[in-house]
């Protein structure tokens, strides 16, 4: 008999435990504190309709290994975006699949975040130097919606006069990327927004532009000047994107040296693998000039209370979802650990590294195109990086190219092109050659390699890059290992201790979990190889999607979403689609709770909706009333409801019937927000509930890692009346018989996480799953519960019970002890722990989310962590110069000169058991104003 997987899961496993927890409560069993919690009327009547019982871990392992053999990840040369690449065992190993990297938070606190904030900044430096620009960002979710969100930047770059014309209009070059303009559509027509797809050579600028975008090197691998072309835009207020290949920029001219104003690509040839699509790190870099309207996050250096270098998240303007319904984007999760891994690369392998990865594939496609020039094939360009387009049979050629193992693109009947990359051998270029020979029934001569360089003169790069020091000083694996171990220890992830966000749901990644991510089965297969192939992922894939559908009550499913955020806006452009296939286009009014994530009204926004605030009432509920007269007054042009259910505030509301009941009745559709789903899994769903369409957040409730910040997956389930309308694919066919264009580069989004949720749900089974959610339930009341006498629950339900996560009120701690959240936050620290979720939804309070994956011992040591801070805080009052005020204390502080009225002591080791494993910050208090004044976003040291 193998052990239960729920067993390791659920941190709470013994029944004393579970008493004692119980009696905090007050409550018999977890039955009665369920029945408090969950109204009866939306309570599932029957277990889900999966197995009741689990898979062990290995009778798991055994059954995803057959679904990674099952795929044949033939020798890839489509390109298109997705390339093999050589992934550097030292960090895949110390980085990819090590927890203290893929457990942490986004670095919002910045002070136990260092080692990884410094990871992104390396991120960021390079993808500055390669691209010859001024600014970056540290990350974004994958090429096209990068473009995307350069689309929407440059729209909001528009001058006053421009506005006022109505400059509406964008070109792109016809040699794009398909699945990058499948996403430009999908965005741009909710803001009006009208794509001009033409050749950019015989574009003439007619000054109803306000940007262009461009390849570079094009899509059929052409190396262009653009440098006329974007004279040309500049001299009209327009402004210009290049999607350009990171790697080709080693030998290439840079974009910021020939004018273009905002770069964007994939990062993903950088160290990271295919994975059937992703996850990969997006990236953006611009000129300053425009650093207050780049969209997500920007890694700053700044200085700490004591005056040392310290790294925070700059501009905290960057995360847009702030701005709700004034919004110009709404992202919220980026690809931070894939960033971090392509920083990492980049520190290996320094500037001779990507040179000699950058001159393997472009010498390749050199020497094949010289071979097929001998056999009297006819390039698309004799001037390119990696990527040849030839006139052939594509037929007869993949016919060849599929018994020697290999895939090509087939652009046409009549035209194949191929990519090489940094790991192509002599030898796969002596095949690749036969092939196109035996295509012609020609016997292949011997390949002489070329060595001289096929891009243009004007074009090669002249430049220096990545001479910045961390780039050239861990050549060795044991300099890098050391270097990856030296940031790792200066930040607190779930290996640490509890990370206690409420509406984050920072739970257990468990390893056997995590595993089969680095099955070559699922890393080294390209996204467009043809489905037979990829028999493994589609029977994953396909199992996957039922089984989110059976847990949510709902229909069908698309995996195509690669955050929560994207997962937000697609639901919606799902359900406007809907309301458009039955001639209600004008139907764009949204109502939103007040209390909502800020990233609901933005996605609205995103999705070219007219936003209603609905009120919530002094328990924080959503004001029925106000909705169902907003509903009727709207009725006419009602789209939908954004709801979150448990509400923001952690509460089953009980009228959640009659609030869908309204929505539906005025003509919407109702999209619940699947942020909080860890509190109904089993017990109720979105379906039952009456919901037409809810995102998933995987990396919160269906335990995927949160990376440091990144990558997510945020699918979308949705109604039958809604199958047809899901996201389709220019490339792969997936979505409905209608379905939206893209919103995402790749058919399945981030493919390669996906055994992570299929697993937790097959090893959990129907009972796993219930029981999971039950304990974070009361797991969270039990805390809620036992610190009572010392804060109060903001809100709760009708029989004063919360969900699986719980406001505490700290209102009144800057009136009493001239102590805030913040000061709280930090001091946190100085104990081990990261705080909870800070001054959200309600200013001054701390959302606690303990989840299902921890023990007793840890939520109990968290407890006496806050009652302990809570005694500091009376002891506190009235003193500026006071231990809680100062956190967080780093070692260097503690071991110098010591002024404080309070001891080193009481400074670092407030509680006895702190000393068994003390987390000493790295720095101080940060100085954010300091660094927002000073803005650098770059590693010079």
């Amino acid at each position: 008999m193998f052990d239960k997987f729920s067993e390791r899961h659920i941190g709470v496993s013994n029944e004393k435990d579970l008493k004692a927890m119980l009696d905090v409560i007050g409550t018999k069993s977890v039955d009665e504190l369920i029945s408090q919690v969950i109204p009866q009327s939306i309570r599932l009547r029957k277990p889900l309709a999966l197995p009741a019982e689990g898979m062990s871990e290995y009778e798991f392992a055994a059954h995803i290994r057959d679904l990674a053999d099952r795929n044949q990840p033939y020798r890839s040369f489509i390109g298109m975006g997705y390339y093999p690449c050589a992934v550097p065992a030292a960090v895949a190993r110390n980085v990819f699949e090590n927890p203290a990297w893929y457990t942490s938070y986004t670095p919002y606190q910045a002070e136990i975040s260092q080692g990884r904030l410094e990871a992104l900044l390396n991120f960021q430096t390079a993808v500055i130097s390669l691209t010859g620009m001024e600014i970056g960002n540290c990350s974004l979710l994958d090429e096209g919606t990068a473009a995307a969100e350069a689309m929407a930047m440059m729209f909001s770059l528009r001058s006053r006069d421009a506005v006022r014309e109505g400059r509406n209009q964008l070109f792109v070059d016809r040699n794009i990327f398909p699945q990058t303009l499948d996403v430009l559509l999908t965005r741009s027509e909710p803001f009006g927004i009208e794509l001009i797809v033409d050749d950019y050579d015989e574009y003439e600028f007619t000054g109803r532009e306000f940007g262009a975008i461009v390849q570079y090197p094009a899509a059929d691998g052409r190396v262009r000047d653009y440098s006329d072309f974007t004279a040309a835009a500049h001299a009209k207020g327009a402004l210009v994107t290049v999607a350009a290949d990171l790697l080709s920029l080693a030998l290439l001219k840079a974009p910021g040296e020939w004018g273009a104003d905002i770069a964007v690509g994939s990062a993903q040839r950088l160290g990271t693998p295919m994975g059937f699509g992703g996850p990969a790190a997006g990236y953006m870099t611009t000129r300053e000039a425009f650093k207050r309207n780049m969209p997500g996050r920007i890694i700053g250096v700044s200085v700490d209370r004591l005056g040392n270098k310290a790294l925070r998240m700059a501009l905290q303007m960057r995360e847009q979802h702030i701005k709700r319904e004034r919004a110009t984007s709404n992202i919220c999760t980026a690809s931070a650990l894939m960033a971090s891994m392509t920083g990492f690369y980049c520190v290996y392998n320094g500037p001779e590294g990507l040179r000699r990865a950058a001159e393997t594939a472009h010498l390749a496609a050199a020497t094949v195109a010289r071979a097929l020039e001998a056999m009297d094939y006819k390039l698309a360009s004799t001037e390119f990086f990696d990527t040849l387009e030839a006139e052939a049979e594509a037929a007869v050629v993949q016919s060849l190219a599929l018994e020697q193992g290999i895939n090509f693109y087939y652009p046409s009947e009549g035209r194949v092109r191929m990519s090489f990359d940094e790991v192509t051998t002599p030898a796969e270029i002596e095949t690749v050659v036969s092939i196109f020979a035996a295509a012609k029934g020609k016997k292949a001569k011997t390949v002489k390699a070329v060595t001289e360089s096929c891009a243009p003169t004007a074009l090669r790069r002249k430049s220096s890059y990545l001479q910045e020091p961390v780039f050239n000083a861990y050549r060795s694996e044991s300099a890098l290992m050391r270097y990856i171990k030296k940031l790792e220890l200066r930040d607190i992830s779930l290996a640490n201790s509890m990370i206690s966000l409420g509406s984050c749901t920072m739970k257990l990644n468990a390893a056997a979990l995590m595993q089969p991510l680095s099955l070559a089965g699922f890393q080294n297969m390209h996204p467009f190889a043809p489905a037979d192939q990829a028999k493994g992922y589609m029977d994953l894939i396909a199992g996957l999607e039922q089984d989110l559908a059976t847990i949510t009550g709902l229909a069908a499913c698309s995996l195509q979403p690669n955050s929560g955020a994207a997962g937000e806006y697609s639901g919606l452009m799902v359900i406007r689609a809907y309301h458009q296939s039955r001639g209600q286009g004008y139907r764009n009014v949204v109502l939103i709770p007040a209390s909502a994530h800020g990233t609901n009204p933005a996605s609205a926004a995103m999705a070219g909706m007219k936003i209603v605030t609905v009120a919530c009432d002094e328990k924080g509920n959503i004001d029925v009333e106000d909705l169902e007269a907003k509903a009727k007054e709207h009725s006419s042009e009602l789209c939908g409801l954004m709801v979150t259910y448990p509400s923001t505030h952690g509460v089953f509301e009980s009228r959640i019937r009659e609030i869908v009941d309204a929505v539906h009745d005025a003509g919407g559709q109702v999209y619940m927000d699947g942020a909080n789903m860890n509190a109904q899994v089993g017990l109720t769903n979105p379906g039952y509930i009456g919901a037409d369409v809810c995102h998933l957040n995987l990396h919160k409730t269906f335990a995927m890692p949160h990376g440091g910040g990144g990558p997510g997956v945020g699918p979308i389930c949705v109604a039958e009346h809604l199958r047809a309308f899901l996201p389709s694919h220019p490339v792969v066919a997936t979505g409905g018989d209608e379905g939206i264009t893209a919103v995402a580069s790749a058919p399945w989004g981030s493919a390669l996480l996906f055994p992570i949720t299929y697993g937790y749900i097959k090893m959990l089974g129907a009972e796993g799953l219930r029981k999971a959610t039950e304990m974070a339930i009361v797991n969270a009341n039990y805390m809620s519960a036992a610190l009572a006498a010392e804060y109060r629950t903001y809100y709760s339900g009708e029989t004063g019970r919360v969900g699986h996560e719980m406001i505490l009120d700290l209102t009144s701690f800057k009136k009493d002890y001239n102590i805030d959240c913040g000061d709280i936050a930090h001091r946190l620290m100085d104990y081990g722990f990261h705080a909870p979720t800070l001054s959200f939804p309600v200013h001054e309070t701390l959302m606690v989310e303990p989840t299902e994956s921890e023990p007793k011992e840890e939520m109990d040591r968290f407890i006496e962590a806050l009652i302990s801070i809570k005694r500091e805080c009376e002891a506190a009052a009235g003193q500026a110069d006071n231990v809680v005020a100062n956190a967080p204390h780093t070692a260097r502080e503690l071991a110098g000169a010591w002024e404080h009225p309070y001891s080193r002591e009481q400074a670092a080791f407030p509680l006895a058991w702190i000393g068994e494993a003390k987390f000493f910050p790295y720095v101080s208090k940060i100085d954010n104003g300091y660094g927002d004044r000073n803005l650098c976003c770059r590693n010079c040291e």
